[in-house]
């Protein structure tokens, strides 16, 4: 008799051990649900750094309205760093009362009231990147401060953490937002140091390939222990990381410098080249005085419709032809998108043939015989129509982009 109440006793435990288990496991998980296609929003930081408050918050929310951003499907207004006052005796984060004398939950409610989304930021060492409080150590506080205040998005940055092991830390904060129990969707901007693409696909719904962008072409400026990257440098470092990115985990190449002193044409192939690479579309201009040029770039629909495509394939660079580079990317129904960049400081005359030139993807497994396939095409910048049946001859203008989508020919 006694062995069998040991005996029960044991099974017990192993059966508590086991729900434990199953409990941790299902605490343990970032919202499935979010990022199943790229977020699209806007950030503070580009343009405004630590020159931030309530009102310019609650003002972009409303020009996001009436731009026509927000029915272009952009929904996230993000706070990005030096929001941040002290934490209170219980180590709870609080914003900072000259900058936000209202509180963040107010500034969510605004946000919310225009059918928009909050998004913050912090940092996984114990400061941030411009030295207010980070969230090392705090990180189950401020996740419940977040989901108190109704926030939607955690962007989470990587300064001031010498000697923290990068998975664990993101895994830690995860794990708290989950622990809060409000659904937010988690941006890892670790800047690549330490391929996440490899290790966070089940931590974050994004996560940064590289460090910082800058409202450059093809630049690198170096601020000594790290450098800025300009637009096709940060391009050229997305090589062999479309295997890792889909639905619910991106490969994220920072937020966006349209509207921030490039070119129009530079700005159209910048946000040609995010969105049919999949990254997030995160605007970092002032919406507030943008021009109508910068405006039609960011609410071109079309594009957008590529970046938000359901199957979430990240483009293949198909052709490499110098000055020329030619992106391709498989679309839900059979459609294509494909994108001509000119690199070069002059404009190109490119002729595409498009019975020679084949296209076998390995890794989403779609492939192209334009003898035997063929496709309707619609220039998404300017509307122009054509087919695959013969050659197409095109005018790229120096640092400009030609995107075309093809759908299959009935």
């Amino acid at each position: 008799m006694l062995a069998n109440v040991k005996i029960l006793r044991i099974m017990a435990l192993c059966f508590s051990s086991v729900i434990l288990l199953f409990v941790q496991s299902a605490a343990a998980q970032k919202f499935e649900q979010l990022g199943k296609t790229p977020q699209l929003g806007w950030n503070s930081w580009n343009t405004f750094g630590c020159n931030i408050d309530e009102k310019m918050i609650k003002d972009m929310a409303d020009v996001m309205v009436k731009s026509g951003m927000k029915d272009a499907g952009y929904e996230y207004i993000n706070i990005d760093d030096c929001w941040h006052g002290e934490r209170d005796a219980k180590g709870f984060i609080q914003a900072n009362k000259k900058q936000f004398p209202s509180g963040i939950k107010a500034v969510a409610d605004y946000v919310h009231s225009k059918g928009l989304k909050l998004g913050i930021y912090s940092d996984a060492g114990n400061k941030t990147c411009a030295g207010r409080p980070g969230s090392r150590g705090h990180e189950y506080q401020d996740a419940i401060a977040y989901a108190s205040w109704d926030v939607d998005y955690v962007k989470y940055d990587w300064c001031d953490t010498k000697d923290i092991n990068p998975k664990a830390a993101y895994t830690t904060m995860r794990d708290a937002i989950r622990n809060a129990g409000r659904p937010m969707l988690f941006s890892i901007c670790e800047w690549g140091d330490n391929k996440p693409w490899e290790w966070a696909t089940d931590i974050g719904h994004s996560w940064r390939t590289t460090g910082d962008i800058d409202p450059c072409w093809n630049c690198e400026h170096s601020h000594g222990s790290w450098s800025s990257w300009g637009v096709l440098r940060i391009l050229d470092k997305q090589e062999g990381l479309r295997k890792y990115a889909g639905p619910g985990h991106w490969n994220d190449m920072d937020m966006m410098e349209v509207g921030n002193g490039m070119t129009e044409a530079e700005d159209r192939s910048h946000f040609s080249l995010w969105a049919i690479m999949n990254s997030p579309l995160i605007a970092g201009n002032d919406l507030r005085g943008m021009s109508d040029n910068t405006r039609k770039i960011l609410t071109n629909k079309e594009m957008i419709a590529i970046n938000q495509d359901a199957l979430g394939i990240q483009a293949l660079k198909w052709i490499d032809d110098g000055d020329i580079e030619i992106f391709i990317k498989p679309l839900a129904k059979g459609d294509y998108a494909v994108l001509f960049l000119n690199r070069a400081d002059s404009e190109k005359i490119y002729v595409h043939n498009w019975p020679f030139n084949e296209m076998k993807d390995d890794i989403s497994k779609h492939e192209i015989n334009f003898n035997k396939q063929h496709f309707n095409w619609k220039n998404v910048w300017t509307d122009a129509t054509g087919n695959t049946y013969s050659n197409l001859t095109i005018s790229i203008p120096a640092h400009d982009v030609v995107v075309l989508r093809l759908t299959p020919k009935k």
